[in-house]
């Protein structure tokens, strides 16, 4: 909840047991349906993929509006807690090499697609796909798996209904929500006026006689006097100043002329690389993908395969070529490596200048 940007404190003070705060449960449960549609999400991870799919992201902000909307925040550490930069050069091997291992086993899974659907190209009754699936082609040589294939179906389809019935009673849901937080809106408000401690202020007592009264004119003359004197040295001080502050202020804008001229050669650079971005994000903008994808094999020559008197029809509208995937992944991984070496020139300036005040040390770059 911390990570997805819940930020009710009175939610993270709940006992661990669970014997109190029901309605905080209830109010982050519903924030979950709003902010994240936990309920589509489910479905969609719990939907039966009879066909070969892939899950293919063509957004450009998706992961930096994920990212802004978190507010999730790197722990601080201290001079006890650094960690070894060994570590963290044993971690990124891991990485690199838990990488490795996953894109081999990729290519080997796609291979053996690609040989499932070249082998049963033209056997398929849909005439836009042409070939079978993974689950299909098990399914033709284990026909007795159809009944756990049906009862996954079934259970889905239940889902799919009981989705359709809270659809339905979603605004009265949500009406009952407003209440609730109008409720505890009032109980808050209750408790901080109880809070509020009373203030009793006394009035000062007024003396029914003065016989002082008269020494004060002359006070009053004198204090005037030295007012005046105050504000005219507070003149002459002020204009003085005033001086100091405008050589100061021109001296400054030279300084600032330059230091915007170095500042202006960056950005310029910085917008004319985001410039071939944007050209190439518009070009791409009407046909953006998300989500999963059913894989469906074109051979280069398509025929009609013996025994069967139909060719396979054109393709529809919305059909992408795994090429154009590929090539717009390709511009977009460019794109990233420039940003990458744009920020990594950035952090050598700051560690030079870094450096330069650092008397006696020699840094050496790995």
């Amino acid at each position: 909840m911390w990570y997805h940007g819940y930020g009710r404190p009175e939610f993270y003070r709940l006992p661990s047991d669970g014997s109190a705060g029901s309605r905080e449960l209830l109010l982050a449960f519903s924030w979950l349906l709003h902010r994240l549609s936990l309920l589509e999400q489910l479905l969609a991870r719990n939907r039966v993929k009879t066909g070969d799919e892939i899950f293919v992201c063509m957004c450009e902000d998706d992961l930096h509006n994920i990212q802004k909307g978190t507010t999730e925040r790197a722990p601080d550490y201290g001079l006890e807690d650094r960690v070894d930069v060994r570590y963290l050069q044993w971690l990124n091997g891991r990485r690199r090499f838990q990488w490795r291992s996953l894109h081999a086993q990729q290519q080997e899974y796609f291979k053996l697609l690609h040989k499932i659907h070249l082998f049963t190209s033209g056997s398929h009754v849909d005439p836009i796909l042409g070939h079978f699936s993974v689950t299909e082609t098990d399914l033709i040589r284990q026909p007795e798996n159809y009944e756990q294939l049906l009862r996954l179906l079934e259970s889905e389809t239940m889902q799919l209904e009981a989705f359709l019935e809270w659809k339905q009673l979603e605004p009265v849901y949500w009406q009952w929500m407003e209440t609730v937080l109008d409720d505890m809106a009032e109980e808050g408000n209750m408790c901080e006026s109880q809070d509020v401690p009373v203030e009793t202020s006394g009035l000062p007592k007024v003396t029914s006689c003065c016989p002082w009264a008269d020494g004060l004119t002359g006070q009053i003359d004198r204090l005037s006097r030295d007012l005046m004197t105050l504000r005219d040295q507070l003149q002459k001080l002020v204009t003085r100043r005033k001086a100091a502050w405008c050589e100061k202020v021109k001296a400054r804008e030279k300084e600032l002329q330059e230091e915007f001229s170095a500042t202006a050669r960056k950005i310029q650079e910085n917008v004319e690389l985001k410039l071939l971005d944007l050209t190439h994000l518009c070009a791409l903008k009407k046909n953006k993908m998300h989500g999963s994808h059913r894989l469906v094999f074109r051979s280069k020559h398509p025929a009609c395969k013996p025994g069967f008197g139909r060719a396979v029809s054109k393709e529809p509208a919305s059909a992408v070529s795994a090429t154009e995937v590929i090539r717009e992944l390709q511009m977009r991984g460019a794109s990233l490596e420039r940003e990458l070496k744009q920020l990594q020139e950035e952090c050598r300036h700051r560690l030079d200048e870094i450096a330069e005040g650092l008397d006696g040390v020699i840094c050496i770059s790995p």
